[in-house]
């Protein structure tokens, strides 16, 4: 079990990598944001994007998918999350993509009410099959410190 102590301030984890597919984009645009540039060939070859990208929210999604399988299966004694910050999509993600997530402990912090836990912030890249970065953001997260007996 990783815990709060086994943590540094640096220290950088590849999470893995996600395959979009055109399925996908379409799915979940049609279900949660439904814009022409999501969903047709021909609007999103109106448009800067030149043909259907995934939406950026769905990008967050795939993003947390592949985060969380790593966690659940590197036993983390994580306690969820109270946010992220500083969300950013950098470039558009296409069907046919492969997105790539990689972490890096910016900062840990005791916590000053409870003392069984503590928090840390993660910068997350998500690049591109080209190592382009599609995607960043800062999340925070909650995790237990390690049992004293």
């Amino acid at each position: 079990m990783i815990y709060f102590e086994d943590l540094e301030v640096g220290a950088e984890t590849y999470f893995g990598s996600y395959e979009v597919t055109r399925e996908e984009v379409l799915e979940f645009a049609r279900k949660y944001d439904p814009q022409p540039f999501h969903l047709s060939d021909e609007e999103a070859a109106k448009t800067h994007f030149g043909r259907i990208a995934a939406s950026g929210w769905h990008t967050a999604a795939m993003t947390m998918a592949v985060i969380a399988r790593y966690v659940v299966g590197h036993e983390q004694a994580g306690l969820g999350s109270p946010g992220i910050d500083e969300l950013r999509w950098k470039k558009p993600v296409y069907p046919g993509d492969t997105l790539h997530v990689q972490g890096r402990i910016v900062e840990k912090t005791l916590s000053r009410s409870k003392p069984e836990m503590g928090s840390f912030r993660t910068q997350t890249t998500v690049s591109n099959q080209d190592g382009v970065p599609v995607m960043t953001f800062t999340s925070i997260v909650l995790i237990r410190r390690r049992p004293t007996d």
